[in-house]
């Protein structure tokens, strides 16, 4: 079920992302950052996605760290949008909320598995 959730979640974000790129790419015209968003906004749920065949306990936490690695940068490019002011501040807080929330949902699932891996 916390997969479900997490897959939702992040699905949701992907498609929210691939809006942003679109706007990004038509209204200010910027290129080089969209391009950065799009590819780790969206592999976020690709990563989790790959989580649900892991053939390992370790494999599933390493798909995970990698679905972490990628909402950081997502996080890390939608700062620099904002404060580059191609999104506004709206935009900039809701999504970069639904980003921090994947991060923690994520990082309960990693922590959680790693707990029962220790035991």
């Amino acid at each position: 079920m916390a997969c479900d959730l997490k897959l939702e979640l992040s699905e949701n974000f992907a498609l929210d992302i691939i809006q942003l790129y679109k706007y990004l790419r038509t209204t200010p015209k910027e290129y080089v950052i969209s391009n950065q968003i799009l590819r780790s906004g969206t592999s976020i749920g690709a990563q989790l996605a790959e989580s649900v065949y892991a053939e390992s306990d370790s494999d599933f936490v390493h798909k995970l760290s990698l679905s972490l690695k990628e909402a950081s940068e997502t996080c890390y490019w939608l700062r620099l949008l904002h404060k580059s002011q191609y999104i506004p501040q709206y935009s900039f807080a809701y999504l970069y909320e639904r980003c921090e929330l994947i991060i923690k949902v994520v990082t309960a699932a990693k922590v959680s598995v790693l707990k029962r891996i220790q035991k």
